[in-house]
């Protein structure tokens, strides 16, 4: 199995199915949302799931018209849907977190359990790797990586500790990064500062906040009035931008007013306090510990 959908009939659920409506899926994955979507969805309906790997590809639903993959990242939404001459959705799916495919993928680099190459990349067709990273940006900007998306206290101690050992050798593998940052790290935290470590290479490496950001922008101009965001997060960083989206209709969360000091925003919360996953479902699906999950809807 590719992996199991977190939170699958709360998310789907969140979209407020319109059987003839238009939705997309931005992260299609192992396409267990799009196909509980496909399942609400009478044969006017349309869905476009997007995934920019190429293994997602592997499980798109076969002979279905009501189904359009889309490989691309999901930073391109507006364009797709230009391209295929729609003006507007009914409800746009975000499942955040990574794949548990991906990191039980022993080549791809995105889990420190196995020594490969250092990769990370979502799209392996193009752009730098997590070694290109770690081996030409300066020690500055390796600490700022450190620090802004993984929020290591300890950023510039690790910049400067890979900074020196690149010097000697080219840091290309997992068992490289690993030899190199390990001894700055508390064994009791050891687990928790190596995620966050791999975390912030990864969102370097694939520019997931830029990505996000453009997405969530581009989804207030593509859902109709009354149509549904529904957006699963995974860490601090992307789950507080999609609050501030949500709260303010701005990445950085600022409240506008009007005259008389009433709130404007181009959504409404469907629930004010995130859902998370049951007890039953964190111990049956490990990804799901640190899912949440927030609903708009567009005013």
């Amino acid at each position: 199995m590719y992996h199991i959908p977190v939170l699958l009939h709360e998310t789907v659920d969140g979209l407020n199915i319109q059987p003839g409506g238009i939705y997309v899926d931005v992260t299609f994955g192992g396409g267990g949302h799009s196909r509980e979507i496909l399942r609400r969805l009478d044969d006017t309906a349309h869905l476009y799931s997007f995934d920019q790997d190429a293994d997602a590809e592997q499980n798109v639903p076969q002979g279905d018209q009501r189904f359009t993959f889309v490989r691309s990242n999901f930073r391109y939404l507006k364009n797709w849907m230009r391209y295929y001459g729609v003006d507007h959705i009914d409800g746009l799916l975000a499942d955040l977190g990574v794949s548990s495919h991906h990191f039980d993928d022993e080549e791809r680099g995105f889990s420190f359990r196995f020594d490969a190459p250092l990769d990370m990349r979502m799209n392996e067709r193009a752009g730098a790797t997590a070694a290109d990273i770690v081996n030409r940006y300066t020690e500055e900007q390796l600490a700022d990586v450190f620090y802004l998306y993984g929020e290591m206290k300890n950023s510039r101690r690790l910049a400067a500790a890979i900074a020196k050992a690149r010097a000697k050798e080219s840091i290309l593998t997992i068992d490289d990064l690993l030899r190199v940052v390990k001894p700055l790290m508390p064994r009791e935290r050891e687990k928790k500062d190596l995620a966050r470590v791999f975390q912030a290479l990864r969102i370097e490496v694939n520019h997931e906040m830029d990505a996000l950001r453009e997405m969530l922008e581009a989804a207030l101009d593509v859902l109709r009035p009354g149509g549904r965001l529904s957006v699963l997060t995974y860490h601090s960083l992307e789950d507080r931008m999609v609050k501030n989206f949500i709260r303010a209709g701005r990445i950085d969360g600022k409240v506008e007013q009007d005259f008389y000091g009433r709130r404007l925003t181009p959504w409404r919360a469907i629930n004010n306090k995130v859902i998370l996953p049951s007890a039953q479902e964190q111990e049956e699906n490990p990804r799901s510990r640190s899912a949440k999950l927030r609903i708009a809807e567009k005013l």
